[in-house]
C-alpha cells in the first residue's frame, strides 16, 4: 500500500514514539530529525549514555521525554518506555539509524484501519542488504518461531513495530524476563492481536558498533521462544 499523506493523520489518536539509547550521539540526530511534526510525545529511554546522546537529544528536540532504564538491555529500556507512554499508540524506533521514521505514516495507518499491531519485516517480497551472519541468524530465528506457533512471519528480529498501547494488557512484560522482539512476536501470536507485517528498509547502522552480540543474543531469544511456546 501507499504512504497516507500526514494531512491526512491529522485526527488520528495520540502517538507515542519509543527510542532506546545507549551512546547514539551520531545517530540520533538524523532519527528525530525525520520523525514526523503530528507526532504527539517521542521517549527516549537511555542506558546511562556516556557520550552526549541526551544533550544532543534536548537540544535538538526539547519537548523529548528522556527516562533512564532501570536494568540493562534493550528489552528492559523498550519495556520501561512502554509504560510510561501517554500515547493510544507506541511506534519504536531504532536509535542507530537503520529505520526511517519517514514510514510512521504507513505504520500508523493500519492500524487504524483495525490491526493491533503492524510490524516492520525487512525480508518481505525482498532479500535486504545486511552481513551474512545476520540475515541467516533472523532467517532461522523466524522459521523457528513459525514452526512453534504456526505463524507465517518474514522477521521477527526487526525494530520498527507499532501498537495501540491497551494491547500492552494482552501481552505479560514483567520485570527481569527477556522480552526481546521475537518473544513479542510470539506473546503477540498467543494474546490473539491481529497482525500485519509492513516492509520497512534496513538502512544499517549509520556510525559505531551493534551492542548486541548475535550468537549469545540469538540463543536467548530462540530458548526465551520455546519457553514462551511451553508455557
Amino acid at each position: 500500500m501507499g504512504v497516507p499523506k500526514q494531512t491526512k493523520l491529522s485526527s488520528i489518536p495520540n502517538v507515542s514514539v519509543v527510542i532506546c539509547t545507549l551512546n547514539e550521539e551520531k545517530n540520533i540526530p538524523n532519527v528525530l530529525g525525520n520523525i514526523p511534526s503530528w507526532v504527539n510525545e517521542v521517549v527516549l529511554v537511555d542506558g546511562y549514555s556516556k557520550d552526549k546522546t541526551v544533550s544532543i537529544a534536548k537540544s535538538l528536540m526539547p519537548s523529548i521525554r528522556v527516562l533512564y532504564q532501570p536494568g540493562l538491555g534493550k528489552d528492559d529500556a523498550m519495556k520501561h518506555g512502554f509504560r510510561n507512554v501517554t500515547g493510544d499508540i507506541i511506534v519504536t524506533l531504532d536509535a542507530d539509524g537503520s529505520t526511517d521514521p519517514k514510514q510512521l505514516p504507513e505504520f500508523v495507518s493500519l492500524l487504524l484501519k483495525g490491526y493491533d499491531f503492524s510490524k516492520g519485516s525487512r525480508f518481505l517480497k525482498v532479500d535486504p542488504i545486511m552481513p551474512v551472519h545476520r540475515k541467516i541468524g533472523n532467517t532461522m530465528l523466524t522459521l523457528f518461531t513459525n514452526i512453534l506457533f504456526g505463524t507465517r512471519y518474514t522477521d521477527v528480529c526487526c525494530g520498527y513495530n507499532a501498537f495501540w498501547t491497551h494491547c500492552l494488557k494482552s501481552i505479560d512484560l514483567p520485570d527481569n524476563q527477556f522480552d526481546y522482539e521475537p518473544v513479542l512476536c510470539a506473546k503477540i501470536k498467543k494474546a490473539g492481536l491481529r497482525v500485519i507485517e509492513v516492509q520497512c528498509q534496513d538502512r544499517g547502522r549509520m556510525s559505531g558498533t551493534s551492542k548486541l552480540r548475535m550468537p549469545t543474543q540469538g540463543l536467548k531469544a530462540a530458548l526465551a521462544v520455546l519457553h514462551q511456546r511451553l508455557t
